[in-house]
């Protein structure tokens, strides 16, 4: 009971962690809405880009948001 409590709980805790990209995926690498964040210096100190997915043809979107603690 005690092991299946902490796996939860690291579980949960994991679960917020986003990886930070160096560059964007290649094209059609991205599910539409799917979201990846990239820190290829585009963005000011402190803030990241957020690359959302599009279905083809359509242009994806970008934006600077917080970057993760």
């Amino acid at each position: 009971m005690r092991y299946t409590i902490l796996g939860l709980a690291l579980a949960v805790g994991l679960a917020g962690c986003q990886s930070v990209l160096k560059s964007e995926p290649a094209a059609g690498t991205l599910a539409t809405g799917e979201k990846v964040l990239v820190d290829d210096g585009s963005c000011p100190t402190g803030l990241v880009k957020e690359v959302t997915g599009s279905v083809p043809g359509v242009p994806r979107q970008r934006e600077c948001v917080p970057a993760p603690s």
